[in-house]
This record gives structure tokens, sequence and C-alpha cells, in this order.
């Protein structure tokens, strides 16, 4: 359930997103950025926690000169390492997340590491995100599978927090477990 205080935080934080805060991620050529009908407009995902789970967040996508800035901050997880994927509905009903499918695979492609060749990975495979002793994580990487626009546009897909780490070999989810929050990505003006 959506309260006004996630949605402040979740504007504030799109709004210092989309001013170009600092993400610790260099451009070498600005000039060159990637031109998509989304450049101009904020994409992000909120998290929202599934059954017995506490974990919520939200998930910022801003195109790049080198791909697409993911950038997240995920609360309430155990301490640790997570499976962080973008799944193929944008379908977050379903009590467990369930609803979202499997991982977003277009192309048929085994699931791997986010570092991995476009064909041997999932469009959706991001990796880990990795929480403190406070339950608490930071994910902020540019990824040049995932697209705004095309054939693997994330638009309208889910991002799924799982509650065990990603091994990167188990197909086709790197047994990452139990979907702990779902958020749908979507396209704010």
């Amino acid at each position: 359930m959506k309260t006004s205080w996630t949605k402040l935080i979740i504007c504030l934080f799109c709004i210092s997103f989309a001013a170009g805060c600092e993400t610790g991620t260099e451009t070498k050529n600005p000039e060159k950025v990637e031109t998509t009908k989304t450049s101009n407009k904020i994409v992000f995902a909120n998290l929202e926690p599934t059954e017995d789970s506490k974990v919520s967040g939200y998930v910022n996508f801003k195109p790049d000169s080198n791909g697409v800035l993911i950038a997240a901050q995920v609360a309430g997880l155990s301490p640790g390492k997570h499976g962080f994927h973008i799944h193929e509905k944008g379908d977050c009903s379903a009590p467990d997340g369930k609803s979202a499918g499997g991982h977003f695979a277009p192309n048929g492609n085994p699931h791997g590491a986010p570092d991995n060749p476009a064909d041997k990975r999932h469009v959706g495979d991001l990796g880990n995100i990795t929480a403190d002793n406070s339950g608490n994580a930071k994910y902020n990487r540019v990824d040049k599978v995932v697209k705004l626009s095309g054939e693997n546009s994330i638009v309208g897909k889910a991002v799924i927090v799982h509650q065990q780490e990603d091994d990167f070999k188990s197909q086709p989810t790197g047994k990452a477990g139990k979907r702990l929050a779902c958020g749908v990505i979507e396209i704010q003006t």
C-alpha cells in the first residue's frame, strides 16, 4: 500500500535523479547521450513488499551514453546479497509476486551475470543488490543490454528483489529464491 511518505520520498528522489545528482558514474561524452522517447521523462519502479515481507524501495532508470543508468535504494532486507532482476510482466498483483512471471528474456538467452555479453544473459539479469547490517541496499550501475524503448524495453515490466543471492549460473533464475518486493516499471512525465 502506497503511503504519502513513500510517494514523497519517490518524488524527491526522482527530481534529484532527473536533475543529475551525483551517481558515481562518469559520462565520457555527454553530447552522445542516447536519445529515446523516454529521455526527458522519469522511468521508475516503486518496490512494494510481497506477502510476509517488509522489503520496499524504488528503482530509477535513466538514459546514459553507455546504456541505461540504474539506481536503486531498498530497505528491509537481511544483510548480504539478494537477486535483483527485471521480470517479464508488469504485474505485481499476486501476494507472492509470481504474477510478474519469469526473468525478462525476449531473445531466449540463458540466465547469467549482468556483465556477461548480451547473448549470455537475460535482459533482466541485473545481478545482486547488497544490503548492509541495517538491511539497506543501494544499486548504481550502467547496463548496456537494458533499453527504455524498442525490443529490449523494460518499460511496463516488473523489478523483483529476491530473498537469496543470485549465483549467476543456475537456470533459469540463479537460485535467487522467494520474491520479497515487486514494482512495475513506469514512465512519469
